[in-house]
């Protein structure tokens, strides 16, 4: 009953994010970010080849459990939580790059995770549409949706964006209360467990490697990168493991470990890079 529960949660929390996404979506800002070919490539590299990489890389020198490698690799998958707006916008970087960073993921984590999951994660019994399938769900049909309504009515997509946002809130709070009740026993098990550090390494390398070695972009381009790339998309990497025939829970727990541990990252790297927001790199 929780976990039918946790994954109804699971989808409206994920499909409110990405509905409010589209509603808030300026095109005209959003294709300033995607003309920069140099950027575009920068998400597409460090989202889907460099970031799964690294996760794997950890596991092969970090002897963690099975299952927990299952979960910081499906993480490695999975770029970009939804409050990446908020940092950026803390750390003085450019919104409309974030809107291309965002709407970029959303679709490579669709287009992606289907084929490389079933390659890169050893033992995961499912198949490409059985991952595709939530994702087109919970990511790309409501970000459509919202998409439409902000294109054909603006004072309409102005008003249901709060609602929505709101409801969306709601549901997070609910995900992350169900997450805890299921799986609290395992949660106060992995702390003890090198799973932690192989997050903490996993954010640093991605949060300090974005910034510095996004070459040719100024501070408030390379800070969305570094920003989104440290954090994670907790839906999406979940998915596969909802769609396989069976899953071990540690790879779920490292999963919802990684909420806490990923919040740190981005006001460590506005702390870190803030001081060159004037400055053009």
């Amino acid at each position: 009953m929780m976990e039918m529960m946790l994954k109804i949660s699971l989808v409206i929390f994920m499909a409110g994010n990405l509905m409010e996404m589209g509603l808030r979506l300026d095109v005209e800002d959003a294709v300033r970010g995607l003309k920069n070919i140099k950027f575009v490539i920068y998400v597409l590299i460090w989202g889907f080849i460099i970031g799964p990489s690294v996760a794997w890389l950890i596991t092969q020198f970090i002897p963690l459990d099975k299952p927990y490698a299952t979960g910081l690799i499906l993480l490695g998958m999975a770029p970009c939580a939804p409050f990446v707006p908020l940092f950026v916008t803390k750390a003085k970087g450019d919104l409309g790059y974030t809107a291309a960073y965002m709407f970029l993921v959303a679709i490579g984590t669709i287009l992606f995770m289907p084929f490389a999951v079933p390659y890169m994660v050893e033992g995961l019994s499912v198949s490409a549409w059985a991952i595709a399938k939530p994702l087109l769900i919970m990511i790309l049909i409501p970000l459509l949706i919202g998409g439409v309504i902000r294109r054909n009515s603006t004072p309409l997509a102005t008003k249901m964006q709060p609602v929505v946002k709101k409801i969306t809130m709601v549901f997070t709070l609910i995900v992350f209360i169900l997450l805890i009740i299921i799986y609290y026993k395992g949660i106060v098990s992995a702390m003890g467990s090198l799973s932690i550090l192989s997050l903490v390494i996993f954010f640093t390398i991605i949060m300090i490697g974005t910034y510095f070695l996004s070459f040719g972009l100024n501070y408030e381009q390379k800070i969305v990168l570094s920003i989104g790339n440290s954090t994670r998309n907790l839906g999406a990497a979940i998915a596969p493991l909802f769609a396989a025939t069976a899953i071990a829970p540690e790879a779920i727990i490292i999963i919802v470990l990684s909420l806490p541990v990923m919040i740190l990252f981005p006001p460590i790297a506005i702390k870190l890079f803030g001081k060159n927001a004037t400055v053009k790199n």
